[in-house]
């Protein structure tokens, strides 16, 4: 199989609750430390790890129960073919 890297990013918004769920989950991730979840993750700081969980539970599909609910938090994509 053949794969492609595409580098993209994303303008997304948030809530406060959004925020201390994150937050929460990567204080509670820092109890254990061999999980997978801190795999690549060395040296990042509480607040990238907080930011990453955000957006990863964002574009995963977490927050959008609804169709269309996606573009509430994703403001704005720009992508590249060479990364």
């Amino acid at each position: 199989m053949e794969t492609q890297k595409v580098k993209t990013c994303f303008t997304i918004t948030f809530t406060t609750e959004q925020y201390q769920h994150a937050k929460a989950y990567v204080d509670d991730m820092k109890k254990h430390p061999n999980r997978v979840f801190w795999h690549g993750k060395k040296g990042k700081t509480d607040e990238e790890l907080v930011i990453e969980q955000i957006a990863h539970r964002i574009l995963s599909g977490f927050y959008n129960d609804a169709p269309f609910n996606a573009s509430r938090h994703i403001v704005r994509m720009d992508s590249m073919v060479s990364a």
